[in-house]
């Protein structure tokens, strides 16, 4: 016979079971439903503040809190601070154009249009919550100054108490996102750092073991590219938070730029000896056995007691290992060339290669292992870092995007001017709304869309709200009770991705209409008047993003492609002081931005990243072309006018033609100019017997042309289907591979 369970047993059984339950509610659900009373409770702190002191519009201090709230405290910060900046610049703009153009309406508005347009290009032209800035700066010119100008005598008070209302709407989401159950990025990145080191250690033994294949490094690279995004993005909110990120600012931005260059470097590596297996000779094969020795050595280094490395304090035992292994490379590197020479077949230039490859490969993995190890302590000399994360934008996007507003508004003022509808007003600060917020979005047609349906649904509630909850209750706690299960519908669908346009538009523009003031005015016309203006110019927006140059149409995504690859031009000519994070974010970014716009297009972004892979390939070779260059010796063989650096001249030109313009004439040019770059160096070497320092720098600008020929020639870079023929690899073992 079996015995049932003892009560005793049973009850902490179950009480575990309760308490895991309770715990996982606590970080999924249970975080969603702290955000929904955090909104409520900021929104309602807002709105009596401005009641008490006897604002004219409370309801825009209610509209302030949900524009800027956001579940993480670092984005509530970030977001408050940018909008106070750019509130106040337009408040300045928007009193200078009033005092300039308060009699002439057409100049008005047309002045206010260009000024929407240049905020709104230089949203777009910026990113992060720098944009929010431009955007605050555009459309707070038109909320403040439209309704001011139709009364230009009270327009200066009109302008500070709107001021008033919205600085009220930031620091009280600020307040409450900061003091209740806050949630702040700086721990979220913690172990974003931690997750982020732990995978890329488990990447490279992969690779290393031939464990990954394509489709898998692939998916792999794509993930860390929308990672260095959004690790920027969240170390710009974090400064926000307090001391803690602040002093570790540095570190977190040396850290997102040394893992941006590691990887690069172990992709061009791994690409390297992916070619020599591909190549099939014996030649290949002799380099392939002397460098994957050290290949296997690699792992281990990357693990404390036989365990991959979780923490800084691990990240610091990892250190000090590639840092003992880097100093000790270069010497057991030279005797295995030793070795190699006195095989008659070796390709000595495809083992430099791959050694240079390693070397620096190893220096730039021990480099990122020390950053993380680094944040272990509050203050570190590593902190002194002066190259940052630089995103980067296409200028023609951002100029069609502030025309699209600037239209839009013109329109839509000239048909206010021409029909006098009392609602006009409203039609024409909300298009220049709408512009400016959609416009950063990766789909600003469908975000504008959205926000009218949020809106018409506003409208009903709000209709609902004002004329037959209001007249039925009185004092402020009535209010607030009243307000809530209207406003709880609207912040819900903020949480939800596919709702959140739904969501925003509800939110923003339900207070908007039914809002309550201090005195509430029962308008039924004015009302609906007030509801379509909006609708309407939500979706004159939505139509003049899918009608003027609309951002998902093919053209902007071959704009940034181009840009992409112009990012090689910029390795070749940049001051080289930050040449190279300036290269590498720049690089990601615009593929980040390529991937936003082709959600549903995977073999768009499977294009995009073999050009990343591409540009990082080359423009890394050749900013390490151009660093070894500046450090030779001042002596009369290594002037700019000698032979071989007017060959590399040649060669950094023709670099530039072919991804500005991949051709086929292109292609042959690079890769002629390629080998006599080769020869050149190799004459060079031959001519005299340069000092031990002298030869490994001019092996190693050997290595990086080498390099660069093996990019070219890859059969699975873009180069070969962009020129609209197949790179011969056969050609690599001819006489520039043989010295």
């Amino acid at each position: 016979m079996s015995s049932s369970p003892s009560p005793s047993t049973a009850r902490p059984a179950s009480f575990a079971a309760l308490y895991e339950a309770a715990a996982h509610w606590a970080r999924t659900d249970g975080l969603v439903w702290m955000y929904l009373f955090k909104s409520l409770a900021a929104c309602f702190l807002a709105l009596g503040i401005a009641m008490k002191l006897d604002l004219p519009q409370p309801r825009t201090a209610m509209t302030t809190v949900f524009i800027v709230m956001q579940p993480q405290s670092g984005a509530v910060f970030a977001k408050s601070f940018y909008r106070i900046c750019g509130t106040l610049v337009g408040l300045v703009v928007m009193l200078a154009l009033i005092g300039l153009f308060a009699q002439q309406p057409e100049l008005f508005l047309i002045t206010t249009a260009i000024w929407v347009g240049i905020c709104t290009a230089g949203a777009a032209r910026n990113r992060n919550f720098r944009s929010y800035g431009f955007v605050l700066a555009g459309y707070t010119a038109a909320l403040i100054g439209i309704p001011a100008w139709q009364h230009p005598d009270g327009a200066f008070l009109s302008a500070l108490t709107r001021v008033a209302e919205v600085v009220i709407g930031i620091i009280c989401a600020g307040a409450v996102s900061g003091l209740v159950f806050p949630q702040f990025a700086g721990q979220q990145m913690r172990s974003t750092v931690r997750a982020r080191f732990s995978s890329f250690v488990e990447y490279v033994s992969a690779s290393l073991a031939g464990r990954n294949d394509r489709a898998q490094i692939e998916a792999t690279n794509a993930r860390f590219v929308a990672d260095i995004v959004g690790f920027e993005a969240a170390r710009s909110m974090a400064m926000f938070e307090g001391p803690d990120s602040r002093m570790r600012g540095g570190r977190l931005a040396r850290l997102n730029s040394e893992f941006m260059t590691a990887s690069t470097r172990f992709h061009a590596l791994h690409q390297l000896m992916n070619r020599l297996r591909e190549n099939g000779t014996h030649g290949a094969a002799i380099a392939i056995a002397a460098l994957e020795p050290y290949f296997k050595e690699i792992a281990p280094l990357l693990a404390k007691s036989g365990e991959p490395v979780l923490s800084a304090a691990d990240a610091a035992h990892a250190a000090a290992q590639l840092d003992t292994y880097k100093s000790e490379l270069p010497k057991r590197v030279r005797a295995t060339r030793d070795e190699l020479e006195t095989h008659p077949d070796a390709p000595l230039l495809d083992f430099d290669t791959g050694a240079e490859l390693l070397y620096r490969f190893i220096d730039d993995l021990h480099a990122y292992a020390a950053t993380y190890a680094s944040l272990a302590v509050d203050t570190h000399a590593r902190e002194r870092w002066i190259e940052r994360y630089e995103p980067k934008t296409n200028g023609i996007a951002a100029g069609v995007a502030g025309l699209r507003a600037a239209i839009v508004m013109l329109v839509l003022g000239a048909f206010w001017i021409a029909t006098a509808w009392p609602s006009g007003s409203t039609l024409t600060l909300d298009a220049a709304a709408v512009c400016a917020l959609a416009s950063s979005s990766p789909d600003p047609k469908r975000t504008a869309f959205q926000m009218a349906g949020g809106t018409v649904l506003a409208t009903l509630m709000g209709m609902t709200a004002v004329f037959g909850v209001y007249p039925h209750i009185d004092g402020f706690v009535m209010l607030c009770v009243a307000l809530t299960p209207f406003l709880l519908l609207g912040v819900f669908m903020t949480t939800r991705a596919k709702l959140a346009g739904y969501g925003i538009g509800y939110c923003i523009f339900f207070c908007f209409l039914a809002g309550p003031d201090n005195v509430i005015h029962y308008d039924p016309s004015s009302f609906m008047n007030d509801a379509l203006a909006l609708v309407l110019s939500m979706l004159v927006a939505s139509i003049a993003f899918a009608v003027l140059l609309p951002p998902s149409t093919p053209w902007l995504r071959n704009r940034l492609l181009v840009d992409l690859r112009r990012q090689v031009v910029l390795a070749g000519r940049a001051g080289l002081a930050r040449v190279r994070s300036r290269f590498e974010s720049g690089a990601r970014d615009l593929m980040f931005q390529i991937n936003s716009l082709s959600q549903n297009e995977p073999e768009t972004k499977r294009d995009t990243l073999r050009w990343l892979f591409s540009v990082l390939e080359v423009g890394n070779a050749v900013i390490d072309l151009r660093r070894e260059i500046a450090t030779l010796p001042n002596e009369p063989r290594y002037h700019k006018s000698a032979p071989w650096r007017v060959a590399l001249r040649a060669l950094r030109d023709a670099l530039a033609a072919l991804f500005e313009r991949p051709r086929e004439r292109h292609f042959e040019r690079a890769l002629a100019a390629t080998a006599d770059a080769i020869a050149q160096v190799q004459q060079l070497m031959a001519g005299f017997t340069p000092s031990r320092e002298e030869r490994h720098q001019l092996l190693r600008i050997l290595s990086q042309l080498h390099f660069i020929r093996t990019a070219l020639l890859d059969p699975q870079s873009p180069l070969a289907s962009a020129i609209g023929t197949r790179a011969d690899t056969s050609e690599e073992e001819g006489t520039p591979h043989a010295a």
